[in-house]
């Protein structure tokens, strides 16, 4: 069993012939709050601007923005919550969710992500497993009535007075703030709390009460999304956010002359650490197009505010690259960006750099439980690595790849990647078997697998709850999907794997064809023949107008597979 590296030095490129990389340590861990970070950005640059929210027709300076943070925090204050209460957050993208964040973090409570599709059990347990105290609702999204279900769940607000809900479902939550104009009874409207604060903003007062917060105190709650059971509350402090923006930040050399686009929701880690909080630590301008992503409204925002950076997932960058419009809007000073979230298929990479313009977009690997990104490229590295791999290891972090028993495998094989250092979550919110099972000594055990190169690049293989086995061989789907997306009538295409008497599992392959194209499950094994090995070559293929996918892009290989179950009739193997 090979023994972990001494932590002394950077070591960007594996040594020894085993996969272990640790990241540079020459630029210092900060220890700003999330509030002191965004108040330090705001003296250097007060009027160069730093918020625009397209929909809302809200645009904000530095100055400006953190002006009305203070605003937000002292309405809070006012309705009594206090530094460690927990305050929800259940919206799309929207100006409030972002003063809602910062003004939080300023008086010290913590925030919530709701995730804008949850429903009513989800909402419950979320509100119920962290005692929140408060939350902050739009009206609605989508087909979600947002303040229908918080009545449906909490009936008690038709009588109670605002502020002092008493809910037998949810006995901790005693204020609603509702977004938009109109009144519902029992709820608070974010317009009255804001005029609140503004009648008794201080901000001498704010910042005595913030500097008594340490950069290690929990700041945020994300829920994990799992397949199975409930989701876990990943608690994360200030100290891991803010370094691992700033980290984000250098590797794209972000500056205070960028405008950074931001169609991804900021529920998630990827709209609230990869993109505001990276733009709070240069003084990039933050760009957002629309509530929701739409593939027209995004190219319109990066033509029309001349925006330099772009972020997505995989699935958004193939949505503007096929918009019919797409040859109309002048992409021309976009530069750089991020494409994350879900694996990157590497020819959607190459037309990205090639027809958008994005010619030192970086790719970045993470999760939520690190706050989130522990890989990433620069805008310097090979093209080629940059549309193969995740990129390198993030300063002051370490990375090894262990097989089952728990090893450190050689460079260039295959294992479950661990990631150890600031940008751990502090834990599971009230659930410590699950912290104990994820995070051991120290290493946070991503469940993903990966490999790392002789020069420290990684590549993430597949999770390893999607890894199947046919007949005894181990098939990594996105080795599979990576194949597909070179065929050109192919648009999206996700492989998983479905029981099988014979072979324990076969392959089976759903694909979105471009639109107008046309193919049959024949071309698509002839494709295959010859190129992949057979027994790689899907069993199953369907072909779909769309795929099922979470509210951040990511496919839902679960739902298909059971799908595909049903559809197939197919039992499930029984094993030891």
């Amino acid at each position: 069993m090979a023994t972990e590296p001494t932590q002394a030095g950077a070591q960007i490129e594996p040594r020894d012939g085993v996969s272990y990389v640790r990241g540079a340590s020459d630029i210092a861990l900060s220890d700003a709050t999330v509030s002191r970070f965004l108040l330090q950005t705001a003296d250097r640059f007060p009027d160069r601007p730093a918020v625009v929210f397209r929909e809302q027709n809200v645009r904000w300076t530095w100055r400006q923005f953190a002006n009305e943070v203070d605003v937000l925090a002292s309405g809070l204050l006012a309705l009594g919550i206090r530094a460690g209460d927990r305050v929800g957050i259940w919206s799309p993208n929207r100006v409030e969710w972002l003063l809602t964040q910062f003004a939080t973090a300023r008086m010290g409570a913590v925030l919530v992500n709701i995730n804008p599709a949850y429903r009513l059990a989800e909402l419950e347990y979320a509100l119920n497993k962290v005692g929140c105290k408060a939350i902050v609702a739009a009206e609605h999204f989508k087909t979600s009535k947002y303040l229908e279900m918080l009545q449906a769940l909490a009936p008690e607000l038709s009588t109670a007075e605002p502020n002092l809900l008493h809910a037998a479902k949810m006995p901790e939550l005693r204020a609603v703030i509702r977004m938009g104009e109109g009144k519902t009874p029992g709820m608070l409207n974010f317009d009255d709390v804001m005029r609140t604060g503004r009648e008794q903003v201080d901000g001498a007062k704010l910042d005595a009460l913030e500097a008594k917060f340490d950069a290690n105190d929990p700041i945020n709650i994300q829920f994990t999304s799992g397949t199975t059971g409930n989701p876990k509350g990943a608690t994360l402090t200030h100290r891991n956010i803010v370094n691992n923006a700033r980290y984000i930040a250098m590797a794209m050399r972000l500056t205070e002359q960028d405008s950074l686009c931001i169609p991804v929701p900021l529920y998630h880690c990827f709209g609230m650490v990869l993109a505001v909080l990276a733009c709070v630590s240069t003084g990039c301008t933050m760009v957002f197009p629309g509530e929701a992503f739409d593939p027209g409204a995004t190219l319109a925002a990066v033509h029309e505010e001349q925006c330099t950076a772009l972020h997505g997932v995989p699935t958004m960058f193939i949505a503007e690259l096929d918009h019919p419009d797409f040859a109309k809007y002048d992409l021309s000073r976009l530069r750089t960006g991020i494409m994350a979230g879900s694996p990157c298929p590497i020819e959607t990479m190459k037309r990205v750099v090639s027809k958008m313009h994005l010619s030192e977009i970086t790719i970045a690997y993470g999760m939520t439980e690190t706050s989130p990104v522990s890989f990433q490229s620069s805008t310097t590295d090979p093209l080629d690595k940059r549309t193969t791999t995740v990129g390198r290891i993030q300063p002051h972090l370490e990375v090894k790849i262990v097989g089952p028993s728990g090893n450190i495998v050689p460079v260039g094989e295959t294992g479950e990647l661990c990631t150890r250092g600031y940008s751990v979550m502090k834990g599971y919110w009230d659930d410590e078997a699950k912290t104990n099972e994820a995070i051991v000594d120290g290493w946070m055990h991503t469940g993903d697998l990966a490999t790392i190169d002789a020069e420290g690049y990684c590549n993430i293989v597949g999770r390893l709850k999607d890894m199947l086995i046919r007949g005894g061989e181990n098939i990594y789907p996105r080795e599979i999907e990576e194949f597909l997306f070179r065929h050109p009538k192919v648009q999206s295409v996700q492989i998983f794997g479905v029981p099988d008497q014979k072979y324990g599992e076969e392959v089976c392959a759903w694909i979105v064809l471009r639109p107008g194209e046309g193919a049959s499950e024949e071309d698509i094994r002839e494709f295959c023949q010859g190129q992949i090995a057979h027994y790689k070559i899907p069993r199953y293929i369907r072909f779909v107008d769309e795929l099922p996918m979470t509210v951040t892009g990511k496919a839902q290989k679960f739902v298909m597979r059971a799908r595909m179950i049903d559809e197939l009739k197919l039992a499930e193997a029984k094993t030891a």
